[in-house]
């Protein structure tokens, strides 16, 4: 038997069930890091905001180019 099997809890073998709100920013001219990948950004484009999911190939673009 394995003791740290013992001591999760169900909701952990799941997994997390909270979703990740997007994060939102008016900051068009920031440069895309690479630990940025995978996370949602809602990019506010002067009317409105678009929602961005980092990809890898967007690395070391700004995120203005990805808002319309």
């Amino acid at each position: 038997m394995q003791p740290s099997r013992v001591l999760l809890k169900r909701s952990v073998w799941k997994g997390p069930n909270e979703k990740v709100p997007p994060v939102r920013t008016q900051a068009r001219s920031a440069t895309i890091l690479p630990n940025f990948v995978g996370l949602k950004f809602e990019i506010h484009n002067g009317k409105d905001y678009h929602q961005v999911t980092i990809t890898e190939d967007m690395v070391g673009h700004k995120l203005g180019e990805f808002a319309p």
